[in-house]
């Protein structure tokens, strides 16, 4: 089954994606990633970004759509990944890759530092402290990335993110609380 969202801002504006109904595939509302993108409105242009679990593709899509330099995809649902690279055909978006491959196998591999990463992992698996740990650990981040994590608003992920990240920005809207993180000076 195809489900449908529309990119809010930038050159595909309105531009309507297809993305498919994986089971705890929950795109970021319309709602939050117009505030999202808010907060990063000066960060996007030129930026490389790192979209995990890219599940529908809003957050990466929506970047590329802004002016992101480079966006990789990564997510490991093969259905989901067809999805993406469909829409990044549609949308003509050169500048989007997409990795079909489990969040911590393409983690475990070789560094690219990205200024920009979309964290919104499936809620009920509890990995977000898990994956910024790893951002952080294996050099994933350059210096000053932004760094934001969706989660579930009851969750307390954030005990045991690294030291060195300060919290920018937090919201709560339903079910949801999405964090702006910023990987200071080490």
């Amino acid at each position: 089954m195809q489900n449908k969202l529309r990119i809010i801002g930038g050159e595909w504006r309105s531009r309507q994606i297809d993305f498919y109904d994986a089971p705890g595939l929950r795109p970021t509302p319309a709602r939050v990633r117009e505030t999202l993108f808010n907060w990063l409105q000066y960060d996007i242009p030129g930026s490389c970004c790192l979209d995990l679990y890219a599940g529908s593709g809003a957050l990466g899509f929506e970047a590329a759509s802004r002016g992101a330099k480079s966006v990789v995809q990564v997510e490991n649902n093969p259905e989901a990944c067809r999805a993406l690279k469909e829409t990044a055909v549609k949308l003509s978006a050169t500048q989007v890759k997409i990795v079909q491959s489990d969040v911590f196998r393409y983690l475990s591999g070789d560094a690219e530092l990205f200024d920009i990463v979309f964290l919104d992992p499936p809620f009920a698996m509890n990995l977000a402290t898990q994956t910024c740990q790893w951002l952080e650990d294996k050099g994933w981040l350059s210096q000053h990335a932004k760094i934001y994590v969706e989660a579930g608003s009851k969750m307390k992920f954030l005990n045991g993110l690294p030291d060195n990240w300060q919290l920018l920005k937090s919201k709560t809207a339903g079910e949801v609380s999405y964090h702006l993180f910023e990987k200071s000076n080490d």
